[in-house]
């Protein structure tokens, strides 16, 4: 926590509720409502910044365990106090100077109040319906060590363009710079960082050197393994971070198709790819699965990477809004997407070429019950072992057919990949 060390203001503190209520409202996703009051409070200093987002985040990670300590209908300020008092250990007299007349004697209750018989969903911190779903599969004890990784912060990793430099070059010059930072448990082309430094005006990142890219998901683009000079589709492309890897793997040849049907999160793959050095990027704005664009390269592909929208359930360390915002409802309508969207993108395969279906959600009837109905329904479509094609890549991840990735196991988001071959004509 960027905690000021001589105090908390006043001012610093009311700015902080400002945003968390603003976030607890879940209309719009919390990393959008931090940014716009960045953007709007351009003269917050970076360690003011890191208080106010590593606050509001760190409610959102607890805050069924807030709420009981502070009560169901706890107001922001009274949560954000209670987690900086209970959570971070901050005391009534670093607090002293923004508290409230009335605060003090509610936050001394606060500090010394216990919790007894907590639900399974209170230990966890997640919404009951969530719970429901994950227990079957997991059962209690995994569920726990599952959901105490989800409430901690992501690690800040890294992915280097091969293009351009080598995974020992980049670290040799991160460490140069005095940022310590080593290579990635299992993404060969992966670097953890020890801290959060600003990257984004270092001269690795501008001269398109590094990108940031979660270590699980590095591995979805090591799954797909397209080679020089071939057709490939990334089916769901948004900003493109998995569309970089995939244009450095292929070597800057062949085709690579960026589809998306936002125009405002593709356009943001344009810069990249120029900055990354990548010419052979084509980002296509669709209307959806059954646009005349992408009929227009059915059976053609060798490769096509559907990294499925979904529930984000298994980003929860860096988005744990969803776990709020997300809902029985909202999960079911996502699969029949899911299940469209990858039919459709099945129809670009060429015989003999690879799908990849990937989401970065933990629920099983976004993952492998989208797959099974998928491979019942196209015969064309065998799977492969996906823990072999890493191991063809010198990824000893001992994943099984399947991948299945927890922050839990593998220090890395939850991500879920199946990969599909379609047989030769």
């Amino acid at each position: 926590m960027n905690e000021p060390q001589d105090g908390l203001s006043r001012a610093l503190l009311d700015q902080a509720v400002q945003v968390l209520g603003s976030v607890l409202t879940f209309r719009f996703p919390a990393d959008g409502v931090l940014s716009k009051h960045f953007r709007e409070q351009r003269k917050l200093g970076h360690r003011d910044r890191g208080f106010i987002a590593e606050s509001t985040y760190a409610v959102l990670r607890r805050l069924r365990w807030l709420r009981r300590l502070a009560g169901y209908h706890a107001t922001p300020r009274q949560l954000l106090l209670a987690w900086l008092v209970r959570g971070e250990g901050m005391s009534l007299r670093r607090l002293q100077s923004a508290l409230k007349a009335d605060e003090r004697e509610w936050l001394a209750e606060i500090k010394g109040k216990r919790i007894e018989n907590e639900s399974l969903g209170e230990r966890c911190d997640l919404p009951d319906w969530l719970v429901e779903r994950l227990l079957p599969a997991l059962g209690e004890e995994s569920l726990l060590a599952l959901s105490r990784s989800l409430n901690q912060p992501a690690p800040l990793d890294l992915r280097v363009n091969t293009l351009s430099m080598d995974r020992e070059a980049v670290l040799a010059a991160l460490a140069a710079d005095g940022l310590a930072a080593g290579p990635a448990p299992w993404s060969p082309v992966g670097i953890r960082m020890a801290g959060k430094p600003a990257l984004a005006r270092h001269p690795l990142f501008l001269e398109g050197h590094i990108e940031v890219q979660d270590e699980g998901s590095q591995l979805l683009g090591a799954l797909l393994a397209p080679k020089r000079g071939e057709m490939v589709v990334d089916f769901c492309a948004g900003a493109g971070g998995k569309t970089l890897q995939l244009g450095a793997m292929m070597k800057n040849t062949g085709r690579l198709y960026a589809f998306d049907v936002s125009d405002k999160r593709l356009s943001r793959l344009k810069p990249r790819a120029a900055r990354a050095g990548l010419s052979n990027v084509h980002p296509v704005v669709i209307s959806g699965e059954n646009d005349a664009r992408v009929k227009r390269l059915a059976g053609k592909a060798d490769r096509v990477l559907v990294d499925a929208p979904c529930s984000g359930l298994g980003t929860l360390r860096r988005n744990p809004d969803l776990k709020w915002r997300q809902s029985p409802e909202s999960v079911t309508e996502l699969c029949g997407k899911q299940a469209a969207i990858l039919a459709a993108a099945s129809k670009l395969v060429k015989p003999g070429g690879r799908l990849v279906y990937a989401t970065c959600s933990l629920l099983g009837e976004e993952n492998d019950t989208i797959v099974d109905a998928f491979l019942a329904s196209h015969p064309a479509f065998a799977p492969l072992d996906a823990g072999e094609v890493l191991a063809g890549q010198g990824i000893a991840l001992d994943c099984g057919p399947r991948l299945a990735l927890r922050p839990d196991l593998h220090d890395c988001d939850g991500f879920f990949a199946a990969v599909l071959q379609r047989g030769a004509a």
